[in-house]
């Protein structure tokens, strides 16, 4: 067996490098994974294939990768490559998960409340008007027939909102609803942004990543497109992958999918030109990835208020009609 190569600077070989990442991981599903490459890298096979035979536990992307670094003898950069790669996507994932989930936070929290309101409040404030003779306005009577109709029927809504919460989940799982989901996630006002936004960033990072590693062109776009959240994302860089391999520059594909910014086609255009093709993808993967940052701030500083104005707005009108017959009887009485 040939001499087996060192993993990084510090001279560890790989065989002993995974033998010492299984001791220190602690998911179990992944120490098994490691020890099982572990044991066949001992018995000489190739890490790429060692890892491949793992059931997905690692990243296509990762295997390919480990493969070209095999092959060129620059496995420790590939490895590198692929923790800065993994470093920014996590980082960008987190920054798109934190700009949804607060949002939808607050709009459970108000939903929370509002039911509260309905189902609580509204009735003992009903019930001290129930045998006085005042007359209701138009706004009390429709929040107090909803607030009947709440505390009447509370099982019947309970069960449609999770019917919608399940039917929703079961059709997006399909075919036609991934395209409507997808379609919907990039064009609604604000969130629509960040999410083309991330798919630049990836299609950057990966690309520059896999090219730099020494993986072909074409498999360097089919791995990224895979990689793509976004079925539209998933479709367009496969429809690029089939064009490329007839030929056509990789920026034509990203221009007529209409889904990727001027700026992207431009600089992969400039990039193919000049033969620097990895520079200009390094530079739309930092453009994006603190453009990212900056768009899911932005994001949550206009949501964060315009969500507690709805909230005041709605709790508003509810508190309101409930003390238009308090005033109603003030009146009566004077």
């Amino acid at each position: 067996m040939s001499p087996v190569p060192s993993i990084n600077n510090a001279g560890v070989s790989v065989v002993e490098a995974f033998g010492m990442l299984a001791d220190q991981t602690e998911n179990k599903a992944l120490q098994d994974a490691i020890n099982a490459v572990h044991t066949d890298i001992g018995k000489g096979e190739t890490l790429a294939k060692a890892m491949r035979k793992q059931g997905g536990v690692f990243p296509e992307m990762l295997c390919n990768m480990v493969e070209a670094g095999e092959a060129s003898g620059s496995l420790d950069k590939s490895f590198d490559r692929m923790s800065i790669q993994f470093e920014k996507d996590a980082a960008l994932q987190q920054a798109v998960k934190k700009a949804v989930t607060y949002p939808i936070i607050l709009v459970v929290v108000m939903i929370a409340v509002i039911v509260a309101m309905m189902i609580f409040v509204i009735p003992t404030f009903m019930n001290m008007f129930a045998d006085l003779d005042v007359e209701m306005p138009a706004s009390t009577m429709f929040i107090v027939h909803l607030s009947d109709f709440m505390v009447a029927w509370w099982w019947l809504c309970l069960i449609v909102v999770i019917a919608l919460i399940f039917g929703w989940k079961a059709y997006a799982a399909t075919e036609s609803g991934k395209e409507v989901t997808s379609a919907l996630a990039i064009k609604l006002p604000i969130l629509g942004n960040v999410k083309t936004k991330s798919a630049c960033a990836r299609l950057g990072r990966t690309l520059c990543t896999l090219l730099g590693a020494g993986v072909p062109m074409v498999d360097a776009i089919d791995i990224t497109g895979r990689s793509m959240e976004n079925l539209l994302y998933k479709r367009a860089m496969k429809d690029a992958k089939d064009q490329v391999l007839r030929g056509v520059p990789l920026s034509k594909p990203l221009q007529s999918c209409g889904l990727f910014p001027a700026m992207v086609v431009h600089m992969v255009a400039i990039g193919e030109e000049t033969g620097n093709i990895e520079a200009m993808l390094e530079n739309v993967a930092q453009y994006y990835e603190e453009d990212v940052q900056l768009a899911t701030e932005q994001m949550m500083t206009i949501l964060e208020p315009a969500i507690i104005v709805v909230m005041a707005v709605i709790v508003g009108y509810m508190c309101i009609a409930i003390f238009q017959p308090m005033l109603t009887l003030y009146d009566a009485l004077s």
